[in-house]
């Protein structure tokens, strides 16, 4: 007896024209009910299951994925709104100063409390010493040579720090700093960093978002410039 076989591109072209017509005639199992009880397909675990059970998992899988996506959502959000409240805080309280040092001792009070910054420091130089550094004393001549590139970027930087660049900004401290952001500070008549730092080596990252770090230079660039005014 001879059996009949399909050729093999024969048989490809027919699951083609079988798949373009379920594709676009996404009713069809609506029109024939019966055929999805009918339908088996193979199971992971071993075995068969119908062609509903397997939607049915692939959907409960699907909505696994998006819930798990949602909740992400959900707390990133929640962590926003938490620093969003923190600058706010902080805004206040340095709308309340009146001179550099009441500044300074907003910062460090602000984000030792609330941010749980192990270190605080502000450097800030006039915009001739930092086109000239020759007229600063030669540690802060040495020590500037280190940031010329975070000067000329001007946007905040949460890449590790050199150990010079420790040294100059911490000091003593600087072993105990494991984790830095610097944020650019300058206005008219201040150029500057703010550096920020923990001796938790997770807590800034390169990559992480820059976005609330950029509107606190802003802040704190600002009410620099008001207390460096005649008056203020």
């Amino acid at each position: 007896m001879t059996i009949q076989t399909e050729p093999l591109g024969e048989s490809l072209e027919t699951e083609a024209t079988i798949a373009q017509y379920l594709a676009a005639n996404p009713d069809f199992f609506e029109r024939h009910e019966s055929l999805l009880l009918e339908l088996r397909l193979p199971h992971i675990n071993g075995g068969s299951v119908s062609l509903l059970e397997r939607q049915l998992a692939a959907l409960r899988k699907e909505c696994a994925s998006y819930q798990h996506r949602l909740d992400t959502l959900v707390e990133v959000g929640h962590k926003n709104d938490l620093l969003l409240e923190r600058l706010h805080q902080l805004t206040l309280a340095l709308i309340d100063t009146t001179d550099l040092d009441e500044v300074l001792n907003v910062l460090e009070d602000q984000l030792h409390d609330k941010f749980k910054a192990d270190c605080v420091e502000l450097r800030l130089f006039t915009p001739a010493e930092l086109e000239n550094p020759s007229v600063l004393d030669l540690s802060e001549q040495k020590g500037l040579t280190h940031f010329q590139t975070f000067f000329h970027k001007n946007r905040p930087q949460c890449s590790p720090l050199t150990q010079e660049q420790h040294s100059f900004l911490f000091g003593s401290e600087a072993k105990e700093i494991h984790s830095t952001v610097l944020i650019p500070i300058k206005n008219e008549s201040i150029v500057g960093m703010l550096a920020i730092g923990s001796g938790d080596e997770e807590r800034f990252q390169h990559g992480m978002s820059t976005e609330f770090l950029n509107r606190l230079g802003e802040v704190v660039s600002q009410r620099l410039e008001m207390v460096s005014e005649p008056g203020a």
